[in-house]
């Protein structure tokens, strides 16, 4: 069977980069997207203070709704929040205060803020909360009037909710409840806004189709779902993990530096896949830079780097995390866009230890990582091997900055703070 090719250019442009897993009605979709501005949204829980670049696939999503002409909703949870998605997890998530939600939602719109455009036009992005419904719920009335149109039955087979209690794990009649509120959300946001359209990851098919079903039988609305790609690196790795964490959208909890050096640090295979998928550049200059090979794939990925890091900081952060960059690999400097530490002489003590260093520095989860890494001889100090996990460090070798390594990618500075 010919598969069908879309008109419209969202789902065009989405079908050639790579951003399409599902839809539940490719060609209807289609029709809405061509007969006029249709308004879509994908949520958001506050759990964090940031996003991060798990979330940056779904949020290149928007910008691309936005820029073919459409209307994309940032659906902040605020009330789901306070319940927690279950998808996918192996234990219940930590139950956040009001004041915690509020403080990660204000960190999650500087970086929305970044890649749509809010304003009051025909296809300007809105911002919602949906505490603004949830919260005034009344238990009951939701029970007979939203309720009723859940079948248990159904809500045990998602493969969400089966892989936990297959695995004897346990899920809570609060955690069992979040699929409900965020078919509520699609119901609501339907009512308020004309939306006619959720996306999201492929781990939140089930909660979608949810969604839409509880628009058909209590609004009879005709809308859509679709969902993209559950992203893991050529290597296997999820995608947005890092040796140190997270790789955090917000600057205040990731340097520019660091997201720079994350997307230039990326495998080979996949440079033309994040190309396509993380930057705005023609599929087939996409393509013409990810079958480089050699020493020029590397040219890509800088590419690749200063692409996306333009998106998320600035031009002007790109630019000079390219810079630091250059300084540190090429020209044997220390760059001084490198993460720092700064230590009063009150931190230092009588002295830190090389493997202390390394963990206040970022470089090691813990002092066993450290002394494993010196160990196995990856660690350097102003690029020369450290052999001595116990090496005192006092006030006095700070005179100067020093720089640590850790393998040959990851860097930081340490300085005695004025």
């Amino acid at each position: 069977m010919t598969p069908y090719r879309p008109k419209s250019e969202f789902l065009t442009v989405l079908i050639e980069r790579g951003f399409l897993a599902d839809c539940t009605d490719l060609q209807g979709l289609d029709d809405a997207l061509l007969a006029g501005v249709v308004p879509a949204y994908i949520g958001y829980d506050a759990t964090a203070k940031s996003l991060h670049v798990g979330h940056l696939l779904n949020i290149m999503l928007l910008r691309w709704f936005q820029k073919t002409g459409h209307k994309p909703i940032t659906l902040m949870g605020g009330g789901t929040t306070k319940v927690g998605d279950p998808s996918f997890r192996s234990e219940e998530r930590p139950l956040l205060d009001a004041a915690a939600i509020d403080a990660n939602i204000a960190g999650m719109q500087s970086v929305f803020a970044k890649y749509l455009r809010y304003d009051d036009s025909a296809d300007g992005a809105i911002m919602l909360n949906n505490a603004e419904w949830l919260d005034g719920l009344n238990y009951l009335d939701f029970l007979r009037d939203v309720g009723r149109h859940f079948s248990v039955n159904r809500m045990l087979s998602f493969e969400s909710v089966k892989s936990r209690l297959d695995r004897e794990q346990s899920l809570s009649f609060l955690e069992f409840n979040y699929m409900i509120l965020q078919a509520y959300d699609f119901v609501e946001i339907h009512r308020r806004h004309g939306c006619l359209l959720q996306m999201g990851g492929s781990d939140q098919w089930g909660n979608i189709v949810n969604g839409i079903d509880l628009a058909r039988r209590m609004a009879e609305a005709e809308i859509f779902g679709l969902t993209t790609p559950l992203l893991t690196t050529s290597d296997g790795r999820k995608m947005g993990k890092s040796a140190g964490g997270a790789v955090w959208l917000n600057p205040e909890m990731l340097s520019p530096y660091e997201f720079w050096q994350f997307w230039r640090n990326t495998t080979d295979a996949d440079v033309g896949r994040f190309l396509k998928l993380y930057t705005e550049l023609p599929v087939a200059e996409c393509d013409r830079l990810g079958a480089l090979e050699g020493s020029e794939i590397n040219a890509a990925k800088v590419i690749l780097a200063n692409e996306v890091t333009t998106l998320c900081h600035s031009a002007e952060a790109a630019a000079a995390a390219e810079a630091t960059a250059r300084a540190v690999f090429e020209q044997g400097g220390t760059g001084e866009e490198l993460p720092t530490l700064a230590l009063s002489a009150d931190d230092l003590g009588a002295g830190l230890s090389m493997a202390q260093l390394f963990v206040r520095a970022g470089l090691a989860k813990s002092g066993k990582d450290a002394k494993r890494l010196i160990a196995e001889g990856g660690a350097r100090a102003n690029d020369a091997p450290v052999t001595d996990a116990g090496q005192m460090i006092g006030a006095g070798e700070l005179a100067q900055p020093l720089k640590l390594t850790a393998g040959k990618k990851r860097h930081a500075l340490v300085t005695l703070a004025g």
